[in-house]
């Protein structure tokens, strides 16, 4: 048989263009999953976040989901428009550490835990939390799993192995509960973005605060929030890598974690380090962030670090310190994040490897009032959110201006617990208005600060 060669090389073209076609416009398969709830249409730019960060153990006396839902309309009035959450995820028992064992080590990447409460429970909570404008974030442990997750029997060569084919622990830890993941492994890969995208599917949550993000390969990162960012195709989401590496912001990620600031808070109060020294952290943190744009989350604390440091009020000089340094954090070029509790005082430590219950009811009512108040200015100045720092510390004050086109913010907090003289630069002289309050303020040679007072003026 005499075939037409002119028909065939036609037909040849138009199977490479149909075959080209399909997999330039959908270059993954289609979702397995329907998408639940409708798109959060009052989802924060990256600049405008504040983050409350609520430990489901400890936030109410029932530690489950419901318990946070009742709290909505208080984290709301504080001022935050981002939950996140900490792992919602069943926990594993095999090797657990301390009473329930560590929220971290998880079970099983598709589930909620029983003790927290349902699926129905999260997309509720999700829900309510959209209708007071606040997006919710899951935290998502990447790294590992626990000991009796199922991918461990059904998949055993997706996990890192010593010499004798051992499954290992995270290297260079004491991690015994949990099991170091292989991301060589592109099976492994595909499920732990497929798990990640089953919540953005079927509970509508918002984004995700990654866990121990700088030990996992950056080219996992790039693949998964390509990948997430494409089903919420209307709305953004947001991505927080609990790291500190440049290479996140190349990821895709829109914040990196600032450790270094928090330990230099803490040499500040512990080891009476001057605090311009807060400065140089600002500069290393932002040293190679890419974009102006970019920012860095910063806490005086979260779970880590209130569970093994100790509250704000152990580690800044009581109720006044830590308001003070809350200030410096919140305002100087970062996102602020608080840890439930710290807006009321609460003065115990929370264990997050048991259920240890806030008692609202301890509510110190005028530092709560502060804390609203420094958070609403921050909400309402551009120079804050996305203004450029300038630094005029001293040993004992954080001094710095923020500035974005005709606003400037001047900030001064005396991180001391002794009445202190500051000076003031020549350009920043003059009269100015009390951010809080407006009224006038007029800035001469110098400014007197009480122990751990604080001013916020803007011109």
């Amino acid at each position: 048989m005499k075939f037409n060669t002119n028909i065939i090389y036609t037909l040849l073209l138009a199977l490479a263009f149909v075959s080209c076609s399909s997999s330039d416009s959908d270059p993954t398969p289609p979702s397995p999953y329907t998408q639940y709830g409708a798109p959060f249409e009052k989802m924060p730019n990256k600049e405008d976040a504040i983050i409350y960060q609520v430990n489901i153990r400890a936030f109410s006396q029932a530690g489950t989901l419901k318990g946070v839902q009742e709290r909505l309309t208080q984290i709301q009035e504080l001022g935050a428009n981002v939950v996140y959450l900490m792992p919602i995820y069943p926990v594993g028992k095999l090797k657990a550490t301390g009473e329930l064992g560590s929220p971290y080590a998880v079970q099983d990447y598709k589930a909620v835990n029983p003790d927290f409460g349902t699926l129905q429970d999260l997309q509720t909570l999700v829900e309510e939390a959209h209708k007071k404008n606040m997006a919710v974030v899951l935290d998502w442990v990447a790294n590992h799993t626990a000991w009796d997750n199922t991918w461990i029997t059904q998949h055993p060569d997706w996990y890192l192995k010593d010499a004798d084919g051992n499954i290992t622990i995270p290297p260079g830890t004491n991690y015994n509960d949990v099991a170091q993941l292989n991301f060589d492994n592109t099976e492994m890969k595909a499920a732990m973005i497929d798990a990640m995208s089953y919540w953005v599917y079927n509970a509508n949550i918002d984004g995700f605060r990654c866990d121990y993000a700088d030990f996992v390969a950056p080219g996992f990162w790039t693949e998964a929030i390509t990948k997430l960012r494409s089903i919420k195709k209307t709305q953004k989401i947001l991505m927080l890598a609990e790291g500190s590496k440049v290479s996140h912001f190349v990821s895709g990620f829109d914040y990196t974690f600032g450790f270094n600031f928090f330990s230099t808070l803490e040499k500040v109060f512990k080891e009476n380090q001057s605090v311009t020294t807060l400065q140089s952290s600002n500069s290393t943190e932002y040293a190679n962030t890419y974009s102006s744009e970019n920012r860095v989350v910063r806490y005086t604390t979260n779970h880590d670090v209130n569970l093994s440091d100790g509250t704000p009020l152990e580690l800044f000089g009581g109720k006044k310190g830590s308001v003070a340094t809350f200030v410096v954090a919140a305002y100087l070029k970062s996102i602020p994040m608080i840890y439930n509790g710290q807006e009321i005082g609460y003065n115990k430590r929370l264990n997050y490897f048991a259920k240890t219950p806030i008692d609202w009811s301890t509510a110190d009512n005028d530092m709560l009032a502060e804390y609203k108040k420094i958070i609403a200015f921050r909400n309402t100045s551009n120079a804050l959110k996305k203004g450029e720092f300038t630094g005029y510390s001293s040993d004992a004050v954080s001094a710095f201006t923020m500035v974005k086109d005709s606003e400037k913010v001047f900030v001064l907090s005396n991180l001391t617990d002794s009445t202190v003289k500051q000076l003031i630069p020549t350009t920043l002289k003059g009269t100015w208005k009390d951010a809080f309050t407006g009224a006038s303020v007029t800035v001469g040679a110098d400014v007197t600060l009480q122990p751990f007072q604080y001013l916020v003026l803007k011109n």
